[in-house]
Parts: C-alpha cells; structure tokens; sequence
C-alpha cells in the first residue's frame, strides 16, 4: 500500500471536517434572523407573483411589508380581504382603498384606424413594433397582437374582432401585467369608480392624427378649458388631456361636458357597475386556484 496516498486522503479528509465545521459555525455567527411574519404575511397573499406591487414576487413584497418598505395594502390582486389579514398579522389596520381595473387607452380599431402596411411575422407585439414601427398607421396605437391578452394570469382579456383587446372587468385584478407586457402602453390602469378615460395615447398633432384614425385625440384642449371642466379635473400634458381622478367625484357627471365636447370622441366610457373580482365568483375562482397550486 502506498502511504502517501492514504496519508494525503486522510490530510484532504482532515481538512474537509475542518473546513465543513468552521462554516457551521460560521453560519450559526452571521445568521441572520428571520421575522416569522414574513411567512405569515406570504401565506395570506394569491401566490401568483405578478410584481403589480411594486416587489419581486409574493415573497419580496412579504418582507417589504414587514421592513416597513410597502404598505399593508399595497397587493392589488388580493384587495380588500388580503390587505385585512395582511395588516392583522402586522398588528396595524389597512386604509381603504379604491380597486383598479385595466382599460384599453386606445379606439384604433379596424373602423377607426388605417393601417400603412401588412406585418406577417410573430405574434407579438414587440416584434411588430420592432419593424418600422409596425404595420398600423397611427405609430402610438395598439398592434393587436394579443401580447397583452397572453401576459393575463387571470384570462380576464380577449381579443376583439375589431382588432383591439377586451377586458372583461368582472376578471380582472388590476394586477397591471398587461399593463406591462403593452410596448405602446395602451393599456392603464384607473380606478374602478371612475366611467371615462381617454382612448388614445398619440403625441402628434391634430392633422397627423386625423391623417390615421378617426378618434384619436388631436389636442384641441376643449375637454380641459376650466369652462367645460372645472376644478382641474382634466389639464394637458402636451397634446395629451390628463385626467386627474382624485379631483373627480362623479367621473360620468363631472366629466360630461368633456365628452360631449371632445370632437373626435377620443373618451371612452366604461360601466363603473361591474363587480370586482372578490365580488365575483368566477374570478374568486381563478383565484382561489392560483393560490393552491
């Protein structure tokens, strides 16, 4: 038997259990405890990690909460009942607040909008928009492409036979993956209470619009003049109309004269009557399943 082999495994070995006792230890020294809450706060939220809180998943925004980084309420897919338990085990409560919902700021569809090209490549939006801008001839508008429709984790979206995407209200969180997922940033998030929004996002002026789509918004600035709106309700950004819903009480009353001026009917109306997810048994559901699986 050659003893220097048997000598150096046994110095190799030796070092090993030196090696493996002193991180033991070392881990035992520099641990670094964990708030039991954090699982607590986790367990109670809908496990889907959809980011619409701002963290990196359920697991980020359970520490956050707990290192005082987001507010008990700051889960938007698990509304009201979730930010209760949420700020029960934090030993807080949790301040109302207004659900949101998903709208298409956009009204380019197959009547409205002209197209300057016909895309034949991946189902995607960002893939069309890569080429030339896309196909559509507004350069602002949606693409029609589903992307957002597919980064739905709660199917509340479909594609429409005009060409534009359809949130189906009574499904959808307000969890803002579409928002995300939309390169044009179509897609908003607004406060289920409120009935109007503006369909359109483009940036140019009035004859470039009206050049591509019929409804598109063309800056003519009536919709903020404080005779039409009062209260600033509504101020421009640019071309652009903004509306300022916190100033907003009755969005189909105060915001009325807003429509009924707009001449190219940029604003799109929404029913405010539709109930939200935890309201609805179909999407308590989906809900209900993503959380256990």
């Amino acid at each position: 038997m050659d003893f220097s082999i048997v000598s150096a495994m046994m110095v190799l070995g030796g070092l090993g259990l030196l090696f493996g006792v002193g991180l033991a230890i070392a881990s035992k020294i520099f641990a670094v405890a964990k708030d039991p809450r954090v699982e607590r706060v986790e367990a109670v939220l809908p496990g889907i990690n959809c980011g619409a809180c701002g963290a990196p998943g359920c697991s980020g925004f359970a520490e956050g909460v707990v290192n005082g980084e987001y507010p008990v309420n700051g889960c938007p897919v698990g509304g009201a009942d979730v930010a209760r338990e949420v700020a029960r085990i934090m030993g807080t409560e949790a301040e109302d607040t207004v659900p949101l919902v998903a709208v298409i700021c956009c009204r380019g569809d197959i009547d409205n909008a002209t197209d300057r090209a016909v895309y034949q490549g991946i189902e995607d939006c960002h893939a069309a928009a890569l080429i030339g801008e896309g196909a559509k001839g507004c350069v602002y508008g949606c693409l029609g492409l589903g992307t957002c429709v597919r980064a739905c984790p709660f199917n509340a979206m479909t594609m429409g036979d005009k060409g534009l995407p359809v949130v189906h209200e009574a499904l959808c969180t307000g969890c803002g993956a579409c928002v995300r997922a939309c390169p044009r940033h179509i897609m908003q998030l607004i406060p289920r209470n409120q009935g109007v929004y503006l369909g359109c996002v483009s940036r140019d002026f009035g004859k470039a619009v009206k050049s591509v789509c019929k409804a598109g918004c063309i800056g003519c600035s009536l919709c903020a003049n404080p005779k039409t709106t009062p209260n600033e309700m509504i101020t421009m950004d640019g071309k652009l109309p903004v509306i300022h819903y916190k100033r907003v009480k009755n969005s189909l009353k105060d915001l009325e004269n807003a429509v009924a001026k707009c001449p190219t009917r940029s604003f799109a109306i929404r029913r405010i009557d539709v109930p939200a997810p935890e309201e609805h048994e179909e999407a308590a559901d989906v809900i209900t399943d993503r959380r256990g699986s």
